[in-house]
């Protein structure tokens, strides 16, 4: 029986971590940040503690008991079920095989930015430039530790995927800026031609 609604993405994460083994909520936060999972899921302990309990709520994982370090509160171990290891495979197939728009902002910014000074844009988008150059450097830093590592490959293809995204942002975001600091994309025509509604509608 598979859970009612989808898994989010932290879902995902959670139930992936009790695959390797049974963990408290705590130690989950703790593996997900030394990972640098939280470039890619939004990680809150508290959120995470939320998904926890929604995810045994649903079957998907069970409380194996508690212990308690000190005078800190009890913490309890949970694993994942048959059912939550049915749930977490036929979500990773639907996501690996089904893309979906998630709206990022940044297409929206660019559709507009048009309404704010040329000078003005291309400051901004070098400063993103600049941005993306260091997260590429960060990435390519971690890929190397990685390999130093001899971690098998199969485990961090997500890193290879978002270290291709960025770079291509970044070489495009380069020859964006070329094309405006030329006058190959002009910034001073009339506006006066209206968007046409049409372009991205369906007959």
């Amino acid at each position: 029986m598979t859970p009612p609604t989808p898994l989010t993405p932290l879902g995902v994460a959670a139930l992936a971590l009790l695959v390797e083994r049974p963990m408290h909520p705590y130690e989950m936060y703790q593996t997900l940040i030394q990972r640098s999972e939280d470039r890619v899921v939004k990680v809150r302990p508290g959120s995470l503690y939320h998904t926890v309990d929604r995810l045994a709520g649903l079957g998907l994982l069970r409380a194996t008991g508690t212990e308690r370090e000190g005078n800190r509160p009890e913490r309890t171990t949970y694993e994942i079920t048959e059912q939550g290891n049915l749930a977490l495979s036929e979500r990773i197939a639907t996501i690996l095989a089904t893309p979906t728009n998630e709206y990022p902002e940044f297409p929206l910014a660019l559709g507009e930015s048009h309404n704010l000074p040329l000078e003005s844009v291309i400051q901004l988008l070098r400063n993103r430039l600049n941005l993306l150059r260091a997260d590429l450097a960060f990435i390519d830093d971690g890929i190397a530790d990685l390999r130093a590592k001899s971690l098998p490959r199969k485990y961090w293809i997500n890193v290879e995927y978002t270290r291709t995204l960025t770079r291509v942002e970044v070489t495009w975001l380069e020859s964006l800026i070329d094309d405006l600091e030329s006058g190959e994309l002009s910034w001073t025509e009339e506006k006066n031609h209206q968007k046409e509604d049409s372009t991205w509608k369906k007959n």
